[in-house]
């Protein structure tokens, strides 16, 4: 049984590449498309924790990626050839959620790396996110639109909430009381 996150990793960072593509050719591509994948681990990570998680997303199906194209218009585009859409089934809502906040805000990126780093899945592995969690101007300048906060919102307050009650309970249940 596939115990791995990366067919929902790999949809979900093609997913958030291709919404907010970015900005100045082959090299920006890449470094956004790194910047992508890194947040769409980590949401990955803090949204299935475990391999029995891993195991049951796979074998359920993380659900794709239709309530993300009609929130950014991309479900009006039809597809010349089915096949090349079949990866859009793998895309996570809740994940392509939370790697958009974790885009737009670093601080709350940090939070989640130190996170992540006790769980299951970094284990043994020494894992960087410096791309994430400490961009250069050239990471910011290539991620233009894939870090834009006011673009990203949409998708990211689909889950924000959760994202910050799995990060920090107390403190999100005090901020829904008083916010």
């Amino acid at each position: 049984m596939l115990a791995d996150l990366s067919p929902l990793i790999a949809a979900t960072t093609q997913w958030l590449t291709c919404s907010y593509p970015a900005c100045g050719g082959a090299l920006a591509a890449a470094l956004g498309e790194v910047q992508a994948r890194q947040a769409v681990t980590v949401a990955a990570w803090l949204r299935y924790p475990t391999p029995t998680d891993a195991a049951l997303v796979a074998m359920a199906g993380p659900g794709g990626s239709a309530g993300l194209d009609w929130i950014t218009g991309a479900d009006t585009a039809t597809p010349d050839y089915a096949d090349d859409f079949a990866w859009r089934t793998w895309v996570d809502e809740v994940v392509a959620s939370w790697a958009a906040c974790l885009l737009t805000d670093t601080d709350l990126a940090r939070l989640a790396v130190t996170e992540i780093a006790e769980g299951s899945h970094a284990t043994g592995v020494p894992v960087e996110f410096r791309r994430l969690v400490a961009p250069d101007t050239q990471d910011r300048q290539a991620a233009a639109l894939l870090r834009h906060p006011d673009l990203l919102d949409p998708v990211a307050a689909l889950h924000r909430p959760a994202l910050h009650e799995r990060l920090d309970p107390g403190r999100a249940l005090i901020a829904r009381a008083f916010g």
